[in-house]
C-alpha cells in the first residue's frame, strides 16, 4: 500500500491492524507501567481527546489533563483493545475497547484515532470514552 506518498511497510490491511492493535496495547501498558513519559509519546502533536463536555485539544493540554493518572503508585485504570480497524489508504486506525477499573470492572469504552505519521509511527489523533451502565443496578 502507498499512503501519502509514504510507502507502508507490512502493506496488508491485516498487518496493519496488528500494528495499530500493539501500538494501542503498548499505549495501555505506558498506565500499567506508572511511565507518563511514554504515554505522552503517544501522542499526536494535535491530539483530541474528550474530557466530559470539553474538548482538551493538543498534545501539551492532553499530557497536563492526564498527568494526574500517573502520579499514583498503582493506575486507575486500564484499556485494551477489542476491535482494530483500518483505512484501505493504510493512513488511519480506529482501535476500541472496554476500559476497567482498578478492580477490573468494566466502566467504559473507549475509541481512539490514530494516524500513521511520517516517521512510520501510529500517533492518537482522537480519544473518547464512554462510561457503561450498570445494569445490575435497578
Amino acid at each position: 500500500l502507498v499512503a501519502s506518498g509514504l510507502s507502508v511497510a507490512n502493506g496488508s490491511l491485516e498487518e496493519l491492524q496488528k500494528q495499530v492493535e500493539e501500538t494501542e496495547r503498548a499505549f495501555a501498558q505506558t498506565m500499567a507501567d506508572r511511565d507518563f513519559d511514554a504515554f505522552v509519546s503517544f501522542l499526536a502533536e494535535e491530539t483530541i481527546f474528550f474530557a466530559g463536555p470539553n474538548a482538551l485539544r493538543g498534545k501539551q493540554q492532553v499530557a497536563d489533563a492526564w498527568k494526574a493518572y500517573y502520579e499514583k503508585a498503582e493506575a486507575p485504570f486500564s484499556w485494551e483493545p477489542a476491535q482494530v480497524e483500518v483505512l484501505e489508504s493504510g493512513t488511519l486506525a480506529l482501535s476500541t475497547g472496554p476500559v476497567r477499573d482498578s478492580t477490573g470492572k468494566q466502566v467504559a469504552t473507549f475509541s481512539s484515532i490514530w494516524r500513521l505519521e511520517s516517521a512510520g509511527e501510529w500517533r492518537i489523533i482522537f480519544d473518547k470514552g464512554c462510561e457503561v451502565c450498570d445494569c445490575s443496578t435497578p
